[in-house]
């Protein structure tokens, strides 16, 4: 059973997570948009990139509600690792095939500089 001190910092670790993930997606956006996409590898990747920040944001809203097992898991690893699982399966479901986000920014991507 945890204190209320172990909880505080769990939920301090937790909130900490979060803002270095929103800091971290926030930079992401900024590169996407910035107009340094030169050439359609470029635009590709770009695709990629945002479809897998969309990925992650999704997962991490379905992890929150997730409750570990204090035996077997849980603690402060647990919590500060979980935000980079997520982001990681959010790459790899973007290497697999994604959703279909990734071709339909590229094509936007390239209709705007097509002009």
């Amino acid at each position: 059973m945890m204190t209320d001190g172990a909880t505080a910092l769990m939920a301090q670790a937790q909130a900490s997570a979060q803002y270095g993930t929103q800091n971290n997606m926030a930079a992401r956006m900024n590169s996407l948009t910035d107009g340094h996409i030169k050439t359609e590898a470029e635009a590709r990747k770009a695709g990629e990139e945002f479809e897998s920040m969309f990925l992650g944001q999704m997962l991490s809203h379905m992890f929150a509600g997730i409750e570990t097992n204090e035996m077997f898991g849980g603690g402060h690893g647990e919590t500060m690792m979980r935000s980079m699982l997520v982001d990681e399966y959010a790459k790899e479901m973007t290497r697999a095939g994604g959703i279909g986000i990734a071709d339909a920014v590229t094509r936007e991507i390239l209709k705007i500089q097509e002009g």
